[in-house]
């Protein structure tokens, strides 16, 4: 679902890129359990860790959208290991109303419209990658879900990216990352949604190639 969008950032940025597709999704395996309360915990702390020994990489920079964001702040703040730099967008932090408003609606919207066929585009098993992201989001145990403990323990750069018109959460995860993390950069984008790389694609390449300057020269 990135599209050509990670050839063009690391195109822009003139950085090597590490693409790839968590557990559940894309090619991937698909699930075989139900994903616990603290799924992007294990992909942060046991998941990525792991990946980035296998591949020798020890300062990264995290690029990440949603999940993948909120995986990249635990991780940032969790893990011990030194990072780069943190590109978030559409980062969750918390568990709005409008997320699991919207959760729901797509949940009806998966099984009544033409949603199922196009997410199948980008997943082998499609129907096990969007029922194990939302049947756990709207479980009522995921409802207390926070992840702000990690925020003041980022001691590297972070920028934070986010549609004003994001169905999934409101600019209070912004706010939430801008009080908590000591050196953060934030940018929020007019006429976008959930999804800033695919609706403001150029603004989000402008904004990480300023940033991965900054980050790089310091």
């Amino acid at each position: 679902m990135w599209r050509d969008f990670p050839h063009r950032l690391a195109h822009a940025t003139n950085c090597n890129a590490i693409v790839y597709s968590r557990y559940g999704y894309g090619n991937s395996d698909a699930l075989a359990e139900h994903r616990p309360v603290r799924y992007m915990h294990e992909e942060a702390l046991v998941a990525l860790p792991e990946l980035l020994d296998r591949l020798c990489i020890d300062q990264p920079i995290l690029v990440g959208h949603s999940d993948g964001a909120s995986i990249a702040i635990i991780y940032a703040g969790g893990s011990g290991r030194h990072v780069a730099g943190l590109v978030l967008m559409a980062p969750h932090v918390l568990v709005e109303d409008i997320s699991i408003e919207s959760i729901a609606a797509a949940k009806i919207a998966y099984r009544n419209t033409d949603l199922r066929e196009k997410l199948a585009r980008y997943h082998a098993d499609v129907d096990s990658a969007f029922r194990g992201w939302n049947d756990i989001w709207l479980h009522p145990d995921f409802r207390s879900w926070n992840i702000e403990e990690y925020l003041s323990r980022i001691t590297c750069p972070l920028l934070a990216i986010q549609g004003n018109d994001d169905e999934y959460g409101t600019g209070e995860q912004l706010a939430r990352i801008e009080r908590q993390v000591a050196d953060v950069d934030i940018l929020e984008l007019a006429d976008c949604r959930h999804s800033p790389h695919r609706d403001q694609p150029a603004a989000v390449i402008e904004a990480a190639t300023r940033f991965v300057d900054r980050v790089s020269s310091s």
